[in-house]
């Protein structure tokens, strides 16, 4: 097979037995540094992805994909207004609520949470509520029965389970002759469901809207419309069009509204995670460098030979460029297939090592979820192949130029 003089060079200078074992050795260790460099890269971002994908769709199980508000009160007429938008091919579904913060307290234990009030029958329509329940039905919340639906955590930090009583304390006080008392109401624990993320799991009770709308003293109409979208990811899109055609009263709020500085968080970190272990990559570059010019000093008797003969200066470049390229494509390939394990199996991976060591690295009530996914997506295997691929090029230039301005007559002198 026919190859160029300076490929056919480097590739036999790459397989020689070196003199030199210190540069065999830095050799190595540059090959070493880009595989954990790109093993990394490639690992941590499919674990982004992966918590990424993971939170989006948690949040749009529980969270509506787009939200029906009137502007400056509650939605009065929401039955016409629903009816108008399940008219809509790109709405699945449509149900309203009544949403307040409250306190929620028993035997001592007071905590914070966001009240929603729903329709037991609508409300599979636009969230996995129904599905997620370890305990009890949606269809225990009647009107006028005072049941709640709460999550896993905040039973655990309450202490309640199944009929057990909960009291809940509305921000709207009572004026009385004694003077302004809280609003107070008792409600029987009629299910627990259990989300796996713990701002629902924790800070989330369900009752029916008309207990909703009578413990918030909302007499006319509903907080709005949850809506379940086709597309959720044209959210945005979707919402826009939808409110062109409502009353200049009514808004449209999707849920890159509502979670915005959130998801832009998350994409701003992969960049900057992104940006700082290519520098790995980098620094293992930077080895080659070095193993490079070691080499060129060490075989300045060849080269001067080579010259003599009359290989050129730019073939003498391509020589050390290819011995360069192969220290970096070897580091580079077994990186991605060590990166590319570790992305496929770091659950299994992470979950062994807590049982190992009985730790528990992402602890419930701190992150938003307690298991490590991950999501590996052949764009971002190929940008850091190319990217590093670039990096390991760069740093042959130098040490090959440097080859290439040997001069034979000095390098021959002392031979």
């Amino acid at each position: 097979m026919f190859r160029p003089l300076p490929v056919w060079i480097g590739l036999r200078y790459t397989r020689a037995r070196r003199r030199n074992q210190f540069i065999s050795f830095i050799s190595f260790t540059s090959m070493l540094g880009v595989a954990l460099g790109v093993a990394a890269l490639i690992t941590v971002l499919s674990v982004m992805n992966g918590f990424e994908k993971e939170l989006r769709g948690r949040i749009l199980g529980m969270t509506s994909h787009a939200t029906l508000l009137q502007r400056g009160g509650p939605l009065a007429d929401w039955r016409a207004a629903r009816a108008s938008l399940m008219a809509e091919p790109a709405v699945l579904g449509a149900a309203p609520f009544i949403q307040s913060q409250a306190m929620v307290t028993h035997a001592g234990a007071v905590t914070g949470v966001n009240v929603t009030g729903v329709l037991p029958e609508e409300e599979p329509a636009v969230s996995v509520v129904a599905e997620r329940l370890v305990e009890g039905e949606l269809a225990a919340l009647e009107s006028g029965a005072w049941r709640v639906i709460i999550g896993t955590e905040l039973a655990r930090t309450l202490h309640v389970g199944v009929g057990d009583s909960v009291t809940v304390v509305a921000p709207q006080p009572t004026t009385t002759a004694v003077g302004v008392t809280p609003r107070l109401r008792r409600f029987e624990v009629a299910g627990i469901f259990e989300v796996g993320m713990h701002d629902y799991d924790a800070g989330l009770a369900l009752v029916h809207l008309d207990d909703a709308a009578r413990l918030f003293r909302v007499r006319d109409g509903v907080t709005g419309l949850r809506l379940k979208l086709a597309e959720p990811m044209a959210a945005p899109w979707v919402a826009r069009e939808l409110a062109r055609g409502l009353d200049p009263g009514l808004a449209v709020v999707d849920w890159t509204q509502f979670h915005a500085n959130f998801f832009r968080a998350l994409r701003s970190e992969r960049v900057v995670m992104f940006v700082i272990l290519t520098l790995i990559v980098a620094v293992a570059a930077f080895n080659i460098v070095s193993t490079l010019v070691m080499l060129v000093t060490d075989k300045q008797a060849d080269i001067a030979i080579l010259r003599t003969l009359g290989l050129s200066a730019r073939a003498v470049m391509g020589v050390f460029i290819v011995q360069g390229l192969v220290v970096g494509v070897v580091g580079i390939l077994a990186g991605v297939a060590g990166g590319v394990w570790l992305a496929s199996n770091v659950q299994w991976i992470v979950q062994s090592i807590e049982r190992a060591l009985s730790v528990e690295f992402l602890p419930a009530d701190v992150y938003y979820i307690s298991e490590l996914p991950s999501s590996l997506e052949a764009g971002d295997v190929v940008a850091i192949t190319l990217v590093s691929f670039v990096l390991c090029a760069l740093a042959t230039l130098y040490p090959a130029w440097k080859a290439s301005r040997t001069k034979p007559a000095e390098a021959l002198r002392y031979e």
